[in-house]
């Protein structure tokens, strides 16, 4: 089961990365219908050259998606007697997967709609929650939670996902602001100031900063779980990777494969905070006694 889950979290990832290449080498029409790639044909001509190749790659890895929720619900389905939260999850990654792949045709049929394409990402992170949430739940039980920090420091643990979802989505208003369109035409971009959207996104940044670093005086001064101390750290890590690789592209222009690497950066931010709430507790294996051959073949009366 976790196998399966850790699969699944590795996927999304790697659609999220595929996702960005496409819209960073100008390759979001290459395929200008959807769900064929033309009016006449499923897969790209060779008229259409490299950005039809990029975007109906990109198509292709739901396949992958497929994959990787299908052999989690098999998994989580066959131990659902003992692990009903586990199936659940995995039938919520398989809704989630049927909704990003409609979504991601809708930016096609709207061409490029920033508004749109900005959600289909979002959704993406969406999915990365559940994800992460089932890869936590396989290597923990099912009884009760219970906290090994003060719920002060759970709550903070809570408020430093959620700022973290903001700095997401200003994010897509930056990307959605600047000149990064998905498109080698000219396609819509949002109605925002790009220096103002950006300089939102920096200070909520700063912000995650913040509440990195008092999440970790905190555990420590509480004498929390180690492996909850080394997550923070590992988040406060990633963040200062993250902060110099945006402004290394805002002084440089934005040049795509930097921009490329920081949405990667990104999507890792966003699993290192979402897994720290779950190091602040811990949940064990409840003991299932099954019932014996004997007692189901022995009369009653």
């Amino acid at each position: 089961m976790e196998r399966a889950a850790l699969f699944s979290v590795l996927s999304s990832v790697v659609i999220v990365v595929a996702g960005g290449a496409v819209r960073l080498s100008s390759s979001g029409l290459g395929c200008p219908t959807w769900p064929k790639c033309t009016d006449a044909s499923l897969t790209p001509t060779p008229a259409m050259g490299v950005h039809g190749e990029i975007e109906f790659a990109n198509r292709t890895l739901i396949y992958l998606l497929c994959a990787a929720v299908g052999w989690l619900i098999i998994v989580a389905t066959r131990q659902r007697d003992r692990r009903p939260g586990l199936t659940a999850l995995a039938w919520v990654q398989f809704a989630l997967v049927v909704a990003e792949a409609v979504l991601g045709g809708i930016p096609v049929l709207t061409g490029l709609n920033p508004f749109i394409v900005a959600a289909h990402f979002l959704l993406a992170m969406v999915f990365i929650v559940a994800t992460v949430a089932a890869w936590e739940r396989s290597r923990e039980g099912d009884a009760a939670p219970r906290l090994l920090v003060p719920g002060a420091i759970r709550y903070l643990s809570m408020l430093l996902c959620a700022v973290s979802g903001l700095v997401l989505i200003a994010g897509t208003a930056v990307t959605g602001t600047g000149p990064h369109s998905g498109d080698t035409g000219v396609a819509p971009r949002m109605p925002f100031d790009w220096d103002r959207v950006a300089q939102l996104h920096a200070d909520l940044v700063f912000l995650v900063c913040g509440l990195t670093i008092a999440l970790l005086f905190a555990i420590k001064g509480a004498g929390g779980p180690q492996r909850a101390f080394r997550r923070t750290v590992e988040l406060a890590v990633l963040l200062v990777l993250q902060g110099m690789i945006g402004y290394w592209q805002y002084f440089t222009g934005l040049p795509s494969w930097l921009v490329g690497i920081h949405v990667t950066g990104a999507t890792l931010v966003w699993i290192a905070a979402l897994r720290i709430p779950f190091a602040l507790r811990e949940r064990p294996f409840t003991l299932i006694t099954p019932v014996s051959r004997l007692d189901l073949s022995t009369p009653v009366g």
